[in-house]
């Protein structure tokens, strides 16, 4: 399903840089002075690579590393999936959505031309979100437990019967006999 809009019609041409000597508290206070989840990493204004608001939290902050003490080149990502400018952003859709990413730079003879978001593509075409929340609500599902047990007393959806072991199953309160049918 392409979509007539191209990558160049709605990345960041100017994406916010910092080099790649700077703490990583001052990637975070840029990013927040921005409004910006990712800051491409440059130096001598060469792209070294991107570095992402979930990078800090995943690899820094969640295993207890003082980002005062560290530089972003130790974290940053270098080894990055691009897109061509010129193509369709449905295309660069389905390349985030595929690997879970949320920022795409767009390279055009080795060069990078621009920065690609979920937020820019969403932006121009909002009926694409569908797309995500497909697989969103899919993963979600096999993450949530089918049943859960409520301590309660209640009559059954299913059949009716009163029962002291009641479960919520797809939102219905079902005995474990109607319950364990549901799965």
């Amino acid at each position: 399903m392409k979509t007539g809009y191209k990558v160049y019609d709605c990345m960041t041409t100017k994406p916010i840089s910092v080099p790649s000597d700077v703490s990583l508290e001052e990637c975070a206070k840029v990013m927040a002075k921005n409004h910006v989840g990712a800051l491409v990493i440059k130096d001598n204004h060469q792209s070294k690579g991107l570095i992402t608001e979930q990078d800090i939290v995943r690899k820094v902050i969640a295993k207890g590393i003082n980002p005062l003490t560290k530089k972003v080149s130790d974290f940053m990502e270098t080894e990055i999936m691009t897109i061509s400018p010129n193509d369709d952003i449905y295309d660069a859709l389905i390349k985030m959505r595929d690997s879970n990413i949320r920022h795409l730079p767009a390279v055009e003879n080795g060069k990078m031309v621009g920065l690609l978001t979920l937020k820019d593509i969403l932006k121009i075409e909002p009926q694409l979100f569908e797309l995500l929340v497909e697989k969103f609500e899919l993963r979600e599902e096999t993450r949530k437990p089918i049943s859960r047990i409520i301590e309660r007393e209640a009559i059954c959806q299913g059949c009716g019967a009163y029962a002291e072991d009641i479960r919520k199953v797809k939102g219905s309160l079902l005995c474990e006999r109607c319950a364990s049918e549901q799965a």
